[in-house]
């Protein structure tokens, strides 16, 4: 990523709490920030930093000897999703995504795909991103290739395109396109959980292979299964866009 779009993107003067600081930088969760807090291990300018503090952009915070430095370390990963990763930081899930992907710095992803599909999942160590992809993620274009298990109809196109009855709502209207006897692509704009199963279940149809191959502008293309990419300057400039009026909290 360029040193340009990191400073266009991370140059803010709001004070935020030493504990998001941390996070956002790739260093650890907020819950182990505020527990090195506590044991004095943090300072803000040479001083001992305080449980609850703020801090702005230029203050030197130190963990122990390192200098944590956000700009320098921030990235944002495109991911190719095997199926059978579970999207979750719980250190005891064998198949977490985070153990799975074995990244040198902290990265979370953006908004889950579920154990049972693949496809392009995005990834970073910055919280300011996340929150403002997930404040627009109601709004924000998903995109998939799933297949099922019976012949799709004409009928099935029209009832999934219009909106399925799930989850006490109904699924706002959406692109759906046949492309194979068995296959189609839809284009969500929510992210109700197991939107696309629960919506293929209540037409009669069961999915098998359920694979995500765009979030917003960002596109799974070659990417082989098992591998990730950083995000390319192009990409980047677009996709803060598209969410710079997303409010960050």
């Amino acid at each position: 990523m360029s040193n340009r779009i990191r400073e266009e993107f991370l140059q803010k003067k709001e004070p935020v709490r030493l504990n998001k600081y941390l996070s956002e930088a790739g260093v650890c969760s907020r819950r182990e920030a505020d527990r090195l807090i506590e044991m004095g291990r943090v300072t803000v300018d040479g001083k001992t930093a305080q449980t609850g503090m703020r801090v702005i952009p230029g203050q030197k915070v130190c963990v122990g000897k390192r200098i944590v430095s956000k700009k320098d370390e921030m990235v944002v990963l495109a991911v190719n999703k095997p199926r059978g990763i579970v999207c979750t930081e719980e250190k005891r899930e064998r198949n977490s995504i985070v153990r799975f992907l074995d990244y040198p710095i902290r990265v979370t992803y953006i908004g889950r795909l579920d154990k049972d599909s693949r496809g392009l999942l995005l990834m970073t160590n910055n919280g300011d991103i996340i929150n403002r992809m997930m404040r627009a993620s109601n709004h924000h274009e998903k995109e998939y290739k799933v297949t099922v298990d019976r012949e799709i109809t004409d009928e099935f196109l029209e009832k999934m395109a219009a909106g399925v009855p799930i989850l006490d709502t109904v699924t706002r209207p959406c692109k759906v396109r046949k492309i194979g006897k068995y296959t189609f692509s839809i284009i969500l704009t929510q992210g109700l959980n197991r939107q696309i199963r629960r919506m293929c279940e209540a037409l009669g149809y069961e999915v098998k292979d359920l694979l995500r191959v765009r979030v917003m502008n960002i596109r799974l293309g070659s990417l082989k299964e098992g591998e990730y990419r950083e995000l390319t300057d192009a990409e980047l400039e677009e996709l803060y866009e598209m969410i710079q009026d997303s409010p960050a909290r």
